[in-house]
């Protein structure tokens, strides 16, 4: 079953946002970090197998001059016992048909550029690839 984590429920999402990174933040930065950014323009969708979160992926909604309205996804991440039974790709047909009811037009996202097996998936969506990703810790 996927739907919207309502933000009060946005913790239940830490322990699979920690699969995704190598670097380890704090749990304590992470709820900080959540706790803002559903005050933003900020929704995170979630897989259920009955009641157990078995994926996530945050939702960015804004509008872009070269894009328009635009949805950009974060953090997806599906746990490694369900991949591989086309979960992401109902998941993903859930995600577009959701934005376009909010009336949305575009979808983007970054990957981490060792994440092969998420680059295929991506390809396989017709995403295209339209520059690079840079950050710059202050």
């Amino acid at each position: 079953m996927f739907k919207i984590i309502e933000k009060e429920e946005i913790h239940t999402i830490i322990p699979l946002v920690e699969k995704l990174n190598d670097y380890k933040i704090s749990v304590n930065v992470l709820k900080g970090r959540f706790n803002e950014m559903v005050t933003q323009n900020y929704e995170c969708a979630g897989i259920y197998d009955n009641d157990t979160l078995i994926g996530v992926c945050g939702l960015w909604f804004c509008t872009r001059h070269y894009s328009g309205k635009s949805v950009e996804v974060d953090h997806v991440y599906i746990d490694d016992n369900y991949r591989g039974k086309g979960l992401g790709k109902d998941f993903f047909t859930w995600i577009y048909n959701y934005v376009i009811l909010k009336g949305y037009e575009s979808v983007e996202l970054n990957t981490y550029v060792n994440n092969y097996a998420s680059h295929k998936f991506y390809y396989n969506e017709d995403f295209k690839i339209l520059g690079y990703h840079f950050l710059k810790k202050l």
